[in-house]
């Protein structure tokens, strides 16, 4: 048979390879399946002894063989290579080595006999090569040439159209990755209403797949409630960008609506504001709380000083002596009831005063008896009687006893709540007894009890049983932060119907720390001049009679200009000044003595009804004097009067 009818019969097969690579080719969508379709295609056709393709990794730009017939793959700077990348496409029928090197390239030893090269180029720029060798020379045509060329230009744009199909691949995934790490919900919605994309904060929100949200109405996805709100933002998205504010359950969110250039087009972003409001409303209520204590600050000293009276004339008529007998019942009534009054004033200061401070060995017993007189009201209010239940002999603790209190007001307060939700009287025990070598409170109550899907949680922040507005839900975990810094802990043993019981536990005192024992009762020191500083004249009148009657000189002053002008003038040996007064206040006439008379600074003792104050109390303690708490006893009078007092000469 002649060459021409063997070319004129191979040409229907020719085209008819060509066809079907052209076809596979179309639905290549990955690089390396393009790639093997081609050296296939190409190993049908021409019998090449090795073919090589190398492809540039758009990344590196780099070249890295993508196919080779070989057992050892070749290396990408193989001259031959090199030559089809940069000169191709190139036949070589015979004389390879010498054809190279007319265009300035020197093979190896192993150079073949005929060769064919041709570039993969998309957009003028190469992307890759085809390199075929046999070890017959003649073995490859021009004919061989031309189907290299239309083989590689068909594989050159289904490789071009998977590397934009990867691009844009690893764009949508870049993206997905990028809006789904967004603590916000975004959905991006066309002019007519349709969701376009949304990441998966979005679709956990309206609680769809994410796969099942492009193409669906976003009116079909939110809640009912949220459709009016959402639907006038979308339609004033222009006009009006501020967010909206929607409610679902108990879940705050804000709806921000964003238009895009795209004609319609727009973004919706719903970003939670539960957290942040509860952290507000808790700072809110804080802000509440400490403006409460500075109210209490103020009413505690204008109590008080009334109180230091009463207190203080009581005293002063009990020790004369002189009382009739038929007063004398009538006087210790209005004695133990202006102690009684005191106490709830220095409940209120105790409980009001700032957390800070450090911790004191002492009993448990006063701080359980002022909690249960702090809450005697609330206790009343909801029809729950209350009992303290104490061991003998239980361990003294090293406690900040604000802190624990403030535990305790609230566990007997969520009691008390707890049975007057039930609408019918109830019981409190709080019992104390020996824990290790601590002590262990529990307060029990008989209201409800707390269901069991809720008793893991009730230590976490923000977790509440109240109906909304009652309670932020912060109480029990603090509570419990400050029993752990305590070193104790706090556990709950509930059944639902049949109350709960919180228990306290907390150790005891490190050993060869000890209480301070009781201090004997003071003795009068001997006369002394005093100045007493106050601008309530009753708590002068009494302390200049109480002074006098004990054989003191005493001189008077109503304001702190008048008192500093005494005492830079005359020599006292004790100078008893109120802390708050009107215009000059003792504070700013210490401040002035310390300047001008250190002495007579050194010898103020000063009285006031409010140490709720940090600054105030800040600054009596960093005198590291005594001072006076009122109301204050006589007794505790003397105490202070024979601490500071010169010694006679």
């Amino acid at each position: 048979m002649s060459e021409t009818t063997t070319r004129a019969t191979a040409s229907p097969a020719l085209l008819g390879r060509l066809t079907q690579l052209s076809q596979e080719l179309a639905g290549a969508f990955r690089p390396a399946t393009a790639v093997e379709l081609l050296a296939r295609a190409l190993t049908e056709l021409l019998a090449p002894d090795r073919l090589i393709v190398v492809l540039l990794d758009a990344d590196t730009s780099r070249l890295a063989v993508a196919s080779d017939s070989a057992a050892e793959p070749a290396a990408t700077d193989d001259p031959l290579i090199q030559l089809a990348l940069r000169s191709g496409p190139l036949l070589f029928e015979r004389d390879v080595a010498a054809r190279a090197r007319e265009l300035g390239v020197a093979l190896g030893r192993d150079e073949p006999a005929a060769w064919i090269g041709a570039p993969l180029a998309a957009a003028g720029r190469p992307i890759g090569a085809v390199s075929l060798t046999a070890r017959r020379a003649g073995a490859f045509s021009p004919a061989a040439l031309t189907v290299v060329r239309a083989a590689v230009a068909q594989a050159t744009i289904a490789l071009e159209n998977a590397r934009l199909l990867e691009l844009l691949s690893s764009a949508k995934r870049s993206w997905e990755e990028t809006v789904d790490a967004i603590t916000q919900a975004i959905c991006i919605i066309d002019a007519q209403g349709v969701v376009r994309r949304a990441n998966r904060v979005f679709a956990d929100l309206v609680r769809t797949p994410v796969t099942g949200l492009p193409g669906r109405p976003w009116l079909d996805l939110l809640p009912p409630a949220w459709v009016d709100p959402v639907g006038r933002a979308v339609a004033e998205r222009a006009q009006h960008p501020a967010p909206i504010e929607l409610r679902a359950g108990e879940r705050t969110l804000l709806c921000t609506v964003i238009a895009l250039a795209d004609a319609g087009a727009a973004v919706l972003v719903f970003e939670d504001q539960t957290e942040k409001r509860q952290l507000q409303d808790q700072l809110i209520q804080s802000e509440k709380m400490s403006a409460i204590g500075q109210l209490i600050a103020g009413v505690a000293h204008d109590l008080n000083n009334p109180l230091a009276s009463v207190v203080g004339l009581s005293d002063f008529l009990a020790e004369t002596g002189e009382v009739p007998a038929a007063l004398s019942e009538p006087l210790h009534v209005i004695r133990q009831e202006a102690e009684r009054a005191a106490t709830i004033v220095k409940n209120l200061l105790s409980f009001a005063r700032s957390q800070e401070g450090g911790r004191k060995v002492q009993d448990l017993k006063p701080v359980l008896d002022s909690t249960l007189a702090l809450l005697h009201n609330e206790l009343l209010a909801h029809h729950v009687s209350a009992t303290l239940e104490i061991e003998d002999g239980l361990p003294n603790l090293e406690i900040n006893a604000n802190q624990i209190q403030q535990v305790f007001v609230n566990l007997i307060a969520n009691a008390a709540q707890a049975i007057a939700g039930e609408h019918r009287p109830g019981r409190i025990t709080v019992g104390a007894r020996r824990w290790l070598d601590g002590v262990a409170v529990s307060v029990t109550d008989t209201g409800p009890g707390i269901p069991d899907d809720f008793v893991a949680r009730v230590f976490e922040p923000f977790f509440t049983t109240k109906g909304e507005g009652q309670g932020t839900g912060l109480g029990l975990s603090i509570c419990q932060g400050i029993v752990k810094e305590h070193g104790g802990r706090l556990t709950l043993e509930t059944r639902s119907g049949a109350g709960a019981t919180f228990t306290v536990e907390l150790p005891g005192a490190a050993a060869g720390v000890r209480v301070s024992a009781p201090v004997e009762p003071a003795r009068d020191p001997h006369p002394l001049r005093v100045l007493v500083v106050d601008d309530e004249p009753h708590i002068l009148y009494y302390m200049r009679s109480t002074l006098e009657s004990w054989g003191h000189t005493v001189d008077v002053a109503t304001d702190g200009a008048h008192a500093c002008e005494r005492a830079l003038g005359e020599p006292f040996d004790v100078i008893i000044c109120d802390l708050r007064m009107p215009h000059v206040g003792g504070r700013e006439m210490y401040h002035r003595l310390t300047h001008e008379h250190p002495i007579a600074a050194a010898r103020i003792v000063f009285a006031t009804g409010d140490t709720v104050r940090g600054d105030t109390l800040h600054f009596l303690e960093g005198l590291g004097r005594p001072y006076l708490k009122k109301p204050f006893t006589l007794d505790e009078l003397r105490r202070v009067l024979a601490r500071v007092a010169p010694r006679p000469a």
